[in-house]
């Protein structure tokens, strides 16, 4: 039986954090899906069709093994998602006790929802300060933003 799990975020835009993530947890698993799915509480930069296109170059351009599938979920539960593509396993980074209280009652309903458990994975020290958000900010404020994102989506945030 093979074991899969999804990584989900909004990933606008996928940082060093979340690559850091979804390498680490395709070492795990026999199969990762990278979920970008739509956060109705935040306003988007990037439409998801380019957020997976980003998400694919950077995982091509890092050179990850493993069988990754990166896809994106706009119509009902995450765990219906799960449900379909046979994952029993949810894999979110988390950077502080503030994400650890967010994520906390998702985890719970997911499990009771569908038996899928969330596994909460911290990333490398050196991204723990990056959010997608904080990128977003200083990219619309003309700051270099390559330290915290892949090559991929440095360039297309510069040069659109």
């Amino acid at each position: 039986m093979s074991r899969i799990a999804v990584v989900p975020g909004s990933f606008d835009p996928v940082t060093l954090g979340h690559l850091d993530v979804i390498e680490r947890a395709a070492k795990i698993f026999d199969q990762i899906h990278v979920l970008v799915v739509h956060n109705p509480a935040k306003t988007a930069l990037l439409p998801v069709a380019q957020r997976v296109s980003l998400i694919e170059r950077a995982i091509l351009d890092a050179g990850f093994e493993g069988n990754i599938i990166v896809t994106s979920w706009s119509v009902g539960l995450l765990v219906d998602y799960c449900t379909e593509v046979g994952a029993s396993v949810i894999v979110k980074g988390i950077r502080s006790q503030v994400d650890v209280a967010y994520e906390t009652p998702m985890a719970i309903v997911n499990r009771n929802l569908a038996g899928v458990e969330t596994i909460f994975m911290l990333p490398d020290p050196a991204h723990a300060h990056v959010s997608s958000s904080l990128v977003r900010q200083v990219a619309g404020l003309g700051g270099d933003v390559a330290p915290y994102v892949p090559k991929a989506v440095a360039d297309f945030l510069q040069n659109g």
